[in-house]
């Protein structure tokens, strides 16, 4: 097999065998924890300019099928696992992960030790790196990567998010949502359609002016790539639509709204990225296990003084994971409660959406 390495900024360096394209890329490494889905990780545009390293150690078992798609396109950098399977089984597959890696476009390396990979990034953060099939000299790679944009300052959003505004579905009695995209799943709009409501999609730069003229009885702001900082655009949008209609955010779009609502963010040291996150419902008491991809988190502290609550908290690090507000109709959550990968735990979020739209009307 044809050989590929991995080299971060730290000077560190993981040699390994390639599959998927050839090439050499840039990105941010980061880890993702969860045991399955990684066709729908793959295709999440949230990974725009990352290299996502898989922990499960064995990945492609049951290769790639037509409909767990996220996006119509892949916009990771690299993929690294521990073990590439190269004979998947499972009566949906349609094709091998190292074949949709080739066409994506996606350099891919296995036999990597995963579990030091990603020791390293819990312990000093997640880095700027590039992997290589064509250069395997570790020093002109590690220079490479010291070179490399950081995540920050790149707007990433404009690069996967639609640039046309577009309906889905019919209205027929239901709710006209309009999809604010940052980057949206399309299993986001799957949740809403399956709950009769008609999606229009719009650009993260659409005016507040323009949702409105589209008479919508509630707006949702998607997940999407990046820091929250470099979308200026969308969170002056979101800060004028405050109180005019129900407003529910996901990811990206739970910090936009605490960004629009004068309090901070901040980048999180490896981030949260999996689907076994447990998070506490502070109204209820319940915890979810819930699915994540983000790397910047809402400052809590930020929020001293605001009309705005805390709903949601990370039980591993104790991070804000949703917000209230108290007086308007208006909630968000850090991780996604469409899931996909992941469980469903959280998709009752949804129905806390509608039941806002209804009492709007």
């Amino acid at each position: 097999m044809r050989q590929a390495v991995l080299a971060l900024e730290d000077g560190t360096v993981f040699y390994g065998q390639a599959f998927g394209a050839r090439g050499e890329r840039w990105g941010e490494v980061v880890f993702n924890t969860s045991m399955t889905g990684y066709q729908e990780i793959l295709t999440d545009p949230s990974y725009c300019g990352q290299i996502v390293v898989m922990t499960y150690p064995l990945i492609g078992n049951y290769g790639i099928n037509q409909e767990d798609f996220e996006a119509g396109r892949s916009y990771v950098r690299g993929f690294v696992v521990k073990e590439a399977c190269e004979k998947p089984s499972n009566w949906r597959a349609g094709y091998r992960l190292a074949d949709y890696l080739a066409k994506e476009g996606i350099v891919g390396l296995s036999g990597v030790d995963t579990r030091a990979l990603t020791r390293r990034l819990r312990t000093y953060g997640t880095m700027r790196g590039v992997i290589s099939t064509e250069c395997l000299d570790a020093a002109t790679l590690v220079e490479k990567a010291r070179r490399s944009p950081h995540l920050t300052g790149q707007e990433l959003v404009r690069d996967v998010a639609t640039k046309e505004i577009y309906t889905v579905g019919e209205r027929n009695g239901g709710f006209r949502v309009v999809l604010m995209d940052f980057g949206a799943k399309l299993s986001i709009i799957r949740q809403l359609q399956a709950r009769r409501c008609q999606v229009v999609v719009v650009p993260p730069t659409t005016t507040a002016q323009d949702i409105l003229a589209l008479d919508p009885d509630g707006v949702l702001l998607s997940n999407g790539p990046g820091d929250p900082v470099d979308v200026p655009y969308a969170v002056k949008t979101v800060r004028e639509l405050l109180g005019r209609r129900p407003i529910f955010g996901i990811c990206l779009g739970h910090q936009v709204i605490g960004l629009a609502l004068g309090g901070r963010t901040y980048k999180l040291k490896f981030g949260h990225r999996g689907a076994n996150h447990p998070v506490k419902d502070l109204l209820t008491g319940k915890v979810y296990i819930t699915s994540q991809n983000h790397g910047f988190a809402v400052d809590e502290e930020s929020l001293a003084g605001l009309p705005v609550e805390v709903s949601h908290r990370n039980l591993n690090d104790g991070t804000v994971e949703g917000l209230r507000h108290r007086d308007l109709p208006l909630f968000s959550v850090q991780y996604h409660p469409e899931a996909s990968a992941g469980p469903l735990d959280s998709t009752y979020l949804f129905d806390q959406f509608i039941d806002l739209m209804r009492r709007g009307k």
